[in-house]
């Protein structure tokens, strides 16, 4: 008896058996008789599990398409017992990586609005240009005004651009699909697409919370205001938001790609957000989605804690003082700060509590358009239009070029 192996393109194992000029292919499902010799072989058997099949019995066989996809069992074992330098581990890393490249997202969007598209395409462009001209903007105020060179305008400068970031990740995206009916979007496309925007958003998150750590600083220590908000300690703090944004992101982002998936996949939103990208996976996103709801959860709940907590001893702070003036003063003081976290996580809060229903799939579009490119837009409005400073800056700035070119 001769015994031979063969690998199929998508690492199926084949044995066939030569018993007096008779050839009998058998599926590899249960542990073979004739490889006993070969422990490779047998491994593979033993963990593949998939019933016998010969060819005595056509319809038992299984069908042709089956055999082009590979056992998620059987890949596993050939990636780590065999390793990359085996024809079996080569071969079953350039199916997984062709499969991988003809993967493709289909973002739906408003598309079942279709007479929608202009007016929402020129909506969402205005929106755009206003966040970016709004960032852009309040950056280059507070970095040519020696006057803004504190550490509350520090804060708000990397604040702006998070959300100019943020908005630049999703909007071109989303006006595209506006006004073209292929509205597909590459593997990698949607993965590094989520990825920037988990780290955005996490690092935005907690740079409100630090802004609320540095109101209280302001508001209950105002004489060790500028010793306690050092250089240092202030951008400690916003480091730290950034590497926090980027681990939370690079963890995620890690357990999805373990995921496996395969062809056109629609998602019934204009962003690749985790949970759509989770549902259409072919394997068990358990790990994934227990990974994410601990890390939002913690991400939600430290940061509301800090915001709280700072804003608990500014409220117990003012009350003490006697002057009505005083309060006045403190209050208009964390206003801006104040409105842009009520936004912020009150449409994060919003959207955990939504039930995951058809019926409210519109509704958490629109709380995605709030959350993702309204927001960005608001924040330097906000802090402008509430801010004496600010306003007082640009309005000498205009003065100035406007002098310029009279001149």
């Amino acid at each position: 008896m001769q015994v031979k192996h063969q690998v199929s393109s998508c690492g199926i194992f084949l044995v066939r058996l030569q018993v007096n000029r008779s050839w009998s292919p058998v599926w590899s499902g249960s542990r073979l008789q004739a490889n006993a010799m070969d422990p490779v072989a047998r491994s593979v058997d033993l963990l593949t599990q998939e019933p016998e099949v010969s060819l005595r019995n056509p319809a038992a066989s299984p069908p042709a398409d089956h055999a082009k996809q590979p056992s998620p069992v059987c890949s596993e074992f050939v990636r780590t017992s065999l390793g990359k330098n085996t024809d079996i581990g080569k071969c079953l890393k350039k199916d997984q990586e062709n499969q991988t490249s003809e993967v493709t997202f289909i973002l739906l969007g408003f598309s079942e609005y279709p007479d929608l598209q202009t007016p929402l395409f020129l909506v969402f462009l205005t929106i755009y240009t206003v966040t970016v001209l709004g960032n852009l903007g309040m950056i280059t105020v507070i970095r040519i005004s020696p006057k803004l060179h504190t550490p509350m305008y520090f804060f708000l400068s990397h604040l702006s651009f998070v959300d100019f970031c943020y908005s630049t990740t999703i909007t071109p995206k989303l006006l595209e699909n506006l006004v073209v009916e292929n509205r597909t979007i590459s593997f990698t496309g949607c993965i590094m697409q989520l990825f920037f925007v988990c780290i955005f958003v996490v690092t935005e998150t907690f740079m409100l919370a630090v802004m609320a750590y540095d109101r209280y600083v302001a508001v209950c220590n105002p004489l060790l205001y500028t010793v306690a908000m050092y250089q240092r300690l202030c951008s400690l703090l916003v480091a730290t938001s950034y590497c926090w944004g980027r681990v939370c992101s690079l963890t995620l982002t890690y357990f999805l790609l373990e995921l496996s998936f395969r062809g056109n996949n629609i998602i019934n939103n204009f962003v690749c957000e985790h949970a759509a990208i989770v549902a259409v996976s072919c394997s068990d996103p358990y790990v994934s989605q227990e990974i994410t709801l601990v890390s939002a959860t913690f991400n939600e709940i430290s940061s509301l804690v800090i915001t709280l907590t700072s804003y608990a001893f500014i409220f117990i702070t003012v009350m003490k003082t006697a002057s009505i003036g005083g309060r006045k003063k403190a209050f208009f003081t964390c206003a801006s700060h104040l409105t842009a976290i009520t936004i912020f996580h009150g449409t994060i809060l919003f959207l955990y509590c939504v039930p995951n229903s058809k019926s409210s799939w519109l509704m958490v579009k629109v709380a995605s358009v709030f959350y993702t490119v309204v927001i960005p837009m608001l924040n330097p409005l906000i802090y402008s239009l509430r801010n004496k400073d600010v306003k007082e800056t640009v309005r000498r700035l205009l003065i100035t070029k406007l002098l310029c070119l009279i001149l």
